[in-house]
Formats: C-alpha cells, structure tokens, sequence
C-alpha cells in the first residue's frame, strides 16, 4: 500500500511540477512554430502514458496485494504465461502512440530542410570558443573555403583566389546580424571539434561537424537580441561558448552590414609575408575543399 500511494504522489507531482513550473518554453522569435507544435503532441502523449501506466501500477498494487485468508476466502494468484489478445491491444496502442509522435516531427523536419530559394546565405563557424560568421557580399555568393587556407590572417580559412570570396564580409569574434521577416540560410561548419548552432528563440540547431558543411534555415519575425549557444559539449570552456544574434530591422541591419570588413580588404591589410604564404597554399591546393559552399 505505501508503494502505491508514492507512485500516486509521483504522479500528482509530476503532473503540478509541468503545470505550474517557472521553466517553459522562450517566447519563440522565428517562423518555426510547427517545431513547438511537434514538442506539444510529443509532451502530450508522453504525458498520457505516464499518467496512465503509473496509476494502473497503483491499482494493481493495491488490488492485488497480499491478504490473508478470511472466513475461508483465499487469494490465489491466477498464472497467465501469454495473452495473445493482450499484447495485440498493447502493440497497436503502442505503435499509435509512437506514429503520433513521429508525424509532427517529421513533417517540420521536411520544412527544416527545404530551404526557400530567396533565402539568403550566411555562414556561421564555430571553433574553441567562440563564433564567427560570414556574408556574401553585392555578388550574393559565398567564395570557397577550406581548412589548407588557415592563417593568423585568414582565420575563416576563404580561398584567396576565389573572386567569389574577395567581396565576403568577415564577422570573427562578433555578433550574428539578420533582418526581421527575410529568410536565411546558415550554413554551418567548424574548425576544430563538434559543436552544435542553438538560438532557443528560433527553435533551431544543427550539429557542426569537422570537415562536413551542414545547414538549416529560418525566417527571424521579431527584432531583438538573443544568446547564441553551442549545445555539444566542445571542451573545458563549452559553457562560455556565448554569441549574440541580433534580428535588425532591413534598414538597421543594411547601415550595419556597410561598416563591415570584406575579405578583401583583410587580404589589402596583410602583411606581404603572410599574403605571400596564403597565396602559395591557395597553389598548392589541387583538390577541391570539402568547405565549398556553391
């Protein structure tokens, strides 16, 4: 009977603990409510099978508990090896329960990526720790990159003979501007180890994996300041792997994108030494980048 009892209280608690808790959801901030909508069918669900098994564990712990014989009344336990019926009804609720959890998420899955063909692309690089990001410049195009192109100088490692990359504007260390209500698509790739790309106010994330470009997309609907954070565990200083998007409105986020620094202004202000050396890896690189990103 105690048993029974803390597994109802289990339940009861469970259940107040979601209900009235602090600790919810952040107002969401981009265009991906069919992700919350998914999150609340699987809560939903999860919520009903919990609730669900766990009381009947309590009945049954007290209806079929151990009593006494009484007035010649025995309580016989009935063995039952299988239940074909049983198991059927279990399996098929089971596999409704589990589609219903499917199908939201897979149908948001397939918006995630299905990338519009007017988005436009930014390149956000994570490495220990910190962010940087990437614009195209008046072309549209994102120039090439690869990790044989690393210097102290080019530290987003863009391929100096890529006339699509001389226009790029480069954002180390900085924070990631986008435009309230236009669509983007951020490609993803890291320096070093595994990192993953995480707004909660956008409901997006995505893994970045060494030498593998990934991406997903979004569409900003409110300005304001969110934290950026990298939700894989990347080292002893993963918690301080901070960043800040900040959605502009068009016409702010224009004026800041005009103060930017291009590729090729950073290639102008290198020194002739260290221009020299990117230039004779740029050379000596005869297959193509992995890091591509046309």
């Amino acid at each position: 009977m105690p048993v029974a009892v803390a597994i109802a209280m289990l339940v009861i608690g469970s259940v107040a603990f979601h209900l009235f808790s602090p600790w919810w959801r952040t107002p969401i901030a981009s265009n991906w409510g069919s992700i919350d909508s998914a999150l609340d069918v699987t809560l939903w669900i999860c919520a009903a099978a919990f609730v669900g098994l766990n009381l009947f564990l309590a009945w049954a712990l007290v209806k079929y508990r151990h009593r006494p014989e009484y007035r010649g009344l025995g309580y016989k336990a009935h063995y039952e090896p299988e239940n074909p019926s049983l198991e059927k009804r279990l399996t098929l609720w089971t596999a409704i329960g589990i589609a219903g959890m499917l199908a939201p998420g897979l149908a948001a899955w397939g918006k995630y990526v299905s990338v519009p063909k007017d988005a436009t692309v930014i390149e956000a690089v994570g490495q220990q720790w910190q962010w940087s990001f990437r614009y195209p410049g008046p072309d549209g195009v994102l120039g090439a990159a690869g990790v044989k192109f690393i210097t102290p100088d080019n530290g987003l490692g863009l391929d100096p003979l890529d006339p699509y990359g001389r226009d790029d504007l480069v954002v180390e260390g900085g924070d990631l501007h986008l435009a309230v209500g236009k669509p983007v698509k951020i490609v993803l790739r890291s320096k070093d180890v595994l990192h993953d790309f995480y707004v909660p106010e956008f409901r997006a994330k995505m893994d970045m994996v060494p030498g593998i470009v990934t991406y997903f997309w979004l569409t900003p609907i409110r300005t304001g300041t969110f934290d950026i954070l990298c939700a894989e565990l990347c080292g002893t200083g993963h918690h301080a792997m901070r960043g800040k998007v900040v959605v502009d409105t068009p016409r702010a986020f224009a004026a800041w994108q005009a103060q930017q620094t291009s590729f090729n202004q950073i290639l102008a202000e290198a020194p002739p030494a260290a221009m020299s050396i990117l230039i004779l890896k740029a050379n000596a690189c005869s297959t193509p980048t992995s890091w591509s990103i046309r």
